[in-house]
């Protein structure tokens, strides 16, 4: 079992706990100030982007998804 996980919030960010690391589309890593949980926007419109700042409760974003298996990758 991992000791990361990722829950996808009701209405909400994709909430990441336990050991990891982000980076941007250089690799550059940001720095996390020791954090082992964070919340990474879904709706598109928050000003910290890619971190969740609660935008998602005044733009009225609403996604309620339930665990589902994936079909299998493709060859």
């Amino acid at each position: 079992m991992s000791n990361t996980t990722v829950q996808v919030m009701t209405h909400g960010p994709l909430r990441v706990t336990g050991t990891f690391e982000i980076s941007d589309a250089t690799g550059a890593k940001f720095d996390l100030a020791g954090r082992t949980v964070i919340s990474l926007c879904r709706c598109g419109s928050s000003q910290k982007k890619p971190f969740c700042d609660g935008t998602h409760n005044t733009v009225a974003f609403k996604s309620d998804e339930k665990a589902r298996a994936l079909p299998p990758p493709k060859a």
